[in-house]
């Protein structure tokens, strides 16, 4: 399922949302600059190498992807959900919580396979705390999706509930999965950080969002 938009309109200008697309894409636009063996060594210095772990990597690797798919794919994932929540936080608590729940999701995929000499990167672990958040704020909103059946494509709007319950279940059992499989060399994706990234932002987000914005529902605005 590939989400095209959500139906909420953002009362606000998501200026911490534009800011974080644009330091990912500026970050992205430096690592395509650098030729293959100095990029292995810039991801192994800024990603999390769980084996030699270093603590000021849990913020420099969600800034960082591993190619073209990946960058693009979660900065629309935190261009259709991070507005909505950045709204209901606040700017400030936004990106305090964005970086928070990157932060927990790193050192989750860290303590799942510490032995790994590979470098963990990518927003996605913050990104799916944004998700996580917007299941418990937006209940009732839904996402228009594109769905591609074989060589049919079929646009649907999904109530957010559910897309976002589907993904972090995708994610759990692929994790789950990824436990019999995983050795100190293997790459692949960091499931488990995106586990954490959703609880994280689930819980936190009781935390986070602003008290007077809390009985405002979207749907009651003109």
């Amino acid at each position: 399922m590939i989400p095209l938009r959500d139906i909420i309109p953002s009362r606000t200008t998501p200026f911490v949302t534009m800011g974080i697309i644009a330091v990912n894409a500026l970050a992205f636009c430096f690592e395509l600059s650098l030729s293959p063996p100095a990029l292995q060594i810039f991801l192994r210095e800024y990603g999390i190498v769980p084996a030699t772990f270093a603590w000021s990597t849990l913020l420099s690797s969600m800034f960082l992807h591993g190619g073209w798919l990946h960058a693009i794919g979660n900065l629309w994932y935190l261009w259709i959900f991070g507005d909505n929540v950045e709204d209901r936080l606040g700017h400030g608590r936004y990106l305090v919580f964005y970086l928070l729940c990157g932060a927990m999701a790193g050192l989750a995929q860290t303590l799942v396979n510490p032995g790994s000499y590979m470098p963990t990167i990518g927003a996605s672990g913050a990104i799916a705390g944004v998700m996580g958040a917007y299941f418990v704020l937006y209940p009732h909103s839904r996402v228009l999706t594109l769905i591609p059946l074989f060589i049919f494509v079929e646009i649907i709007e999904i109530p957010a509930v559910f897309f976002l319950g589907f993904w972090f279940l995708m994610q759990l059992f692929s994790g789950a999965g990824s436990i019999a499989r995983t050795t100190s060399s293997q790459g692949g994706i960091a499931f488990w950080a995106h586990v954490a990234g959703f609880v994280v932002g689930l819980v936190g987000v009781f935390v986070f969002r602003r008290p007077e914005r809390q009985r405002v529902e979207w749907w009651n605005e003109q």
